[in-house]
């Protein structure tokens, strides 16, 4: 399955579309894909406390501006995509957070917690996609995060902010777009990395590659 995967990304790198490889998970897949999902998922938990601080300070400054913040809710489909590397990781990772957040609470609700989830994992999943899941460069990872940022800011606007202003809207757009862009997106491409550094991806081929290049 390996030598599959390999030559899989190879051909992809030469121009082809995906190969089957990219749409065939493994248990291993399903496995680590879950376990960086319910991290996530704790991640979401302490940042939904966390950020009220930092929500406080801001808002007064430039209504908008919190937008900022928004980056840690949204590098777990980046994340997961970069190192499952197949279809619909950056969705599954994503929502699977999204769950464990919402099963053990957050002042958002089940179903909304949910709902951002999946369209968040979407906004993430489309750039990739849309590099027929054959790049996994710092460049897509960051478009990636970005992309995540502007499909879940668009849905906060309909949702918890409807009625916004215009400067509301462009100031809240930029800045969870920047937001997402760097802490979903740099940031996982580095983390991603690192990991794949230590050798514990050696199973998975951005891992091969990773170590490759180092």
């Amino acid at each position: 399955m390996s030598t599959s995967t390999s030559a899989s990304r190879s051909q992809t790198t030469q121009g082809h579309t995906p190969a089957a490889g990219f749409f065939r998970w493994r248990i291993v897949d399903i496995v680590v894909a879950s376990v960086i999902g319910v991290a996530a998922g704790l991640i979401f938990l302490a940042w939904n406390v966390g950020y009220l601080g930092p929500k406080a300070l801001l808002e007064p400054l430039l209504p908008g501006i919190q937008g900022l913040l928004d980056g840690p809710w949204l590098f777990a489909g980046v994340l997961g995509g970069l190192i499952i590397s197949k279809a619909g990781a950056a969705i599954y990772v994503e929502l699977l957070a999204a769950v464990v957040s919402a099963l053990i609470g957050n002042q958002w609700g089940g179903f909304l917690t949910l709902e951002a989830g999946l369209v968040q994992g979407l906004g993430a999943e489309l750039i990739f996609l849309l590099f027929f899941y054959r790049r996994w460069s710092l460049p897509v990872a960051i478009l990636a995060g970005a992309g995540a940022a502007l499909a879940g800011g668009i849905n906060n606007l309909i949702l918890w902010y409807a009625g916004s202003g215009t400067a509301f809207t462009v100031i809240y757009l930029i800045s969870t777009v920047i937001s997402g862009a760097v802490i979903a997106g740099a940031l996982s491409w580095v983390l991603a990395r690192g990991i794949a550094a230590t050798g514990a991806l050696d199973r998975f081929g951005s891992g091969r590659e990773a170590r490759v290049r180092v």
